[in-house]
């Protein structure tokens, strides 16, 4: 997907709004206080195989970090994956399309088709897993995957290194925060993704091109503000209940001035004044965008 449909997902952009990056490239920042450094990096989960986004200042950042973060393991094996996917992603009681309203299902069907996917295979999905699987469909289509994004990257390196890898959630977790959303928000969810691969909006953004950038001040205007305005659960589930964990994991982290950790996480996530930059600067830590 070029553009990060309401997921794959921090307003206020007043802070971020006056900070500029270095130089064009991913957006990193630095926290500091006496005796920790944690870095931030926003990471784009899937990408195509040629990208190049590695710089002189990750590069740096990678090689000082006593430990990585991530959001949760990105070496998860396929059998676990699935069975995951089996137990919070499928409905054997009602089908996708008894959940649809008539409307949906007409916005619905021509992207299938488009995809080339039966309506069949969908049948037996919650909404939050249709609406990711049609999220992803057009990056995977044009060769992008998960094994070429920065995180699978980034794990791949670190464990060669063996270097240690933290993270913030398990991936049973992650998925239980789509299984628990109110199935209104599902559907909502669905419908937006439909709606926006039929008819992307005008302004849209290329994600891969403003992620590239490091134009956190773009991804956050178009991306996470009408989603904190519209879809507030989407919002609270997605982004910011999970900044403020991730955050609070940070700062305990450094008051135990335990060195330098490097923390890898979608680039969403640093958007705005509930961004990770904003509440680690909240929390009394120097902060500064490094690019």
């Amino acid at each position: 997907m070029k553009r990060l449909s309401r997921a794959a997902i921090v307003a206020g952009l007043a802070w971020s709004a006056g900070v500029g990056a270095a130089h064009a490239a991913p957006a990193m920042w630095e926290v500091r206080d006496r005796d920790s450094v944690v870095y931030l990096f926003g990471s784009m989960h899937v990408l195509g195989p040629n990208v190049r986004w590695r710089t002189r200042a990750f590069d740096q950042a990678y090689a000082a970090a006593d430990r990585v973060w991530f959001e949760t393991r990105a070496d998860v094996g396929p059998d676990r994956i699935k069975a995951l996917v089996d137990r919070y992603g499928v409905d054997p009681d009602r089908s996708l399309t008894q959940k649809l309203s008539p409307t949906a299902l007409a916005t619905l069907r021509p992207v299938l088709d488009r995809d080339g996917v039966p309506l069949e295979r969908v049948e037996r999905l919650r909404p939050w897993a249709a609406a990711m699987m049609l999220s992803v469909a057009p990056m995977t289509q044009a060769g992008a995957s998960v094994a070429s994004g920065v995180d699978v990257a980034t794990t791949q390196r670190a464990r060669i290194a063996d270097k240690p890898i933290e993270t913030f959630e398990t991936l049973e977790q992650q998925l239980r925060i789509f299984a628990d959303l109110p199935e209104q928000a599902e559907l909502t969810y669905l419908d937006d993704v439909a709606r926006e691969q039929l008819s992307p909006p005008r302004g849209g953004v290329d994600l891969e091109r403003a992620w590239l950038k490091g134009d956190i001040v773009r991804l956050g205007s178009a991306l996470v503000a009408p989603m904190k305005a519209d879809r507030p659960a989407l919002y609270q589930a997605l982004l910011l209940r999970r900044n403020l964990a991730w955050a609070d994991r940070l700062d305990a982290a450094m008051r135990l001035g335990r060195g330098t950790d490097l923390v890898v996480v979608g680039a969403l996530h640093m958007a705005g004044s509930e961004g990770l930059p904003a509440l680690m600067k909240a929390r009394g830590y120097a902060v500064r965008r490094l690019q």
